[in-house]
């Protein structure tokens, strides 16, 4: 049985979009997922299911708009997929809090700092489904602005590594 990792966007954010992890379990499981498993209170869940990932987002991101009476967006990734971006980070050496994977399904661009706005001293790189973004000072100071972020969902590379490892037990 595949095994998914689902990233929401715009939850539990700035105190906007508010769902508790203990209604994300149930509300996962009304799709028909196994095995469901909530990571902090920032929209990560991973679990088993029979469909096919397009089904399966399809289906949770009904789920969602039916419970939030809006759309939430859901980004679904499976173990290769997170294995893709965890092994291809550019910044092997920064520390994990200080990378983020803005998630994606629009197109990557190859260059994204040519669209950013307030790019100081972040590193954009482009990878597998995500931009990969370096903040050396740390995401909070930061003022960049990418069009992908408004489609997008972040997550730091600790968390992407997290993930990934419940979606390994999974497997």
């Amino acid at each position: 049985m595949p095994a998914y990792a689902a990233f929401l966007r715009a939850v539990n954010v700035g105190g906007t979009g508010k769902l508790a992890m203990a209604d994300l379990r149930p509300l996962t499981e009304g799709i028909g997922a196994r095995n469901v498993q909530t990571y902090i209170a920032s929209g990560n869940v991973a679990f088993s299911h029979d469909a096919a990932a397009a089904d399966v987002q399809s289906a949770l991101e009904k789920a969602l708009h039916d419970r939030a009476g809006k759309p939430v967006g859901v980004l679904l990734r499976t173990l290769a997929q997170l294995d893709a971006l965890t092994a291809g980070t550019p910044f092997p050496d920064a520390p994990g809090d200080k990378v983020i994977c803005l998630l994606t399904d629009a197109p990557i661009p190859a260059a994204p700092a040519a669209d950013a706005t307030h790019h100081t001293a972040e590193d954009i790189r482009p990878g597998p489904g995500a931009l990969y973004i370096h903040y050396p000072d740390g995401q909070g100071r930061s003022r960049l602005r990418l069009p992908a972020m408004a489609e997008g969902t972040a997550r730091n590379l600790n968390t992407i590594r997290k993930m990934r490892s419940l979606l390994a037990e999974r497997s």
